[in-house]
């Protein structure tokens, strides 16, 4: 008959008995170290778990903050606000004044100045904007009536950074900025029966229209609307 493990740990022999004794502590000690080993590799574990979490969490927070940060540095600016102009433009060195009529045609017209400063236009008014082509002349025209302000550039006489001065001058509303070839100047400023040409993007008598100009109550139909009409090729 096969002894039982019981029967096993067993043994009349008191020193055997004694080894026997001592293999079963041995035994149960080493069951006990294992235990212990393996708590701690999982406490190790998730320590490790935390601390990772606790990098990913805190890069992450740097990371929206860095966001943010560069969201408001490198923001464009806001286009500039200015009121409504009632002024005249006298001041304004170089300025020109014209008496133009203001009938709606639909034909093609022969404008006095270059670029046009009022005159005979199309009855739909150009939406403003910025644009990168050529817009039509007797829209733009009617634009003015409603008293926006049109800044032309000859696109061969000025670069991409006058170009993005000019429209980092402008309002958001009640503008046009558009490329005009074969000027005899740089850039041209023009509102109703006024106009202003200049050789840089940063002349300060660029503001100084603006002022005086931008939705001015002396356009013939100040208040209409410069939206919700005809977008030409090339807007932005």
């Amino acid at each position: 008959m096969t002894p039982s493990p019981a029967d096993r740990r067993k043994s009349g022999n008191p020193a055997t008995q004694a080894q026997i004794d001592l293999t079963v502590k041995q035994q149960r000690e080493q069951k006990r170290q294992e235990k212990l080993a393996e708590y701690q590799r999982q406490l190790a574990k998730r320590r490790r778990s935390k601390l990772v979490w606790w990098i990913v969490g805190a890069t992450a927070a740097v990371l929206v903050v860095a966001a943010i940060v560069a969201s408001i540095v490198f923001a464009p600016a806001p286009a500039p606000s200015y009121d409504r102009g009632d002024s005249d433009g006298s001041g304004i060195e170089g300025l020109e004044t014209f008496e133009n009529t203001a009938s709606h045609v639909d034909t093609a017209v022969d404008y006095e100045q270059t670029p046009p400063a009022g005159g005979d236009h199309n009855a739909i008014w150009l939406n403003c904007g910025v644009y990168t082509q050529p817009v039509p002349n007797e829209n733009a025209v009617h634009s003015l009536e409603h008293g926006a302000v049109w800044v032309t550039y000859d696109p061969a006489q000025v670069s991409d950074d006058d170009i993005a001065a000019l429209e980092a001058q402008l309002p958001s509303t009640y503008t046009v900025l558009s490329p005009y070839e074969g000027m005899d100047s740089p850039i041209a400023v023009s509102a109703w029966n006024a106009q202003l040409k200049v050789d840089e993007a940063d002349d300060e008598r660029i503001e100084q229209f603006i002022r005086a100009y931008w939705r001015s109550t002396n356009a013939p139909e100040p208040n209409a609307a410069c939206t919700g009409a005809y977008d030409a090729p090339g807007k932005k």
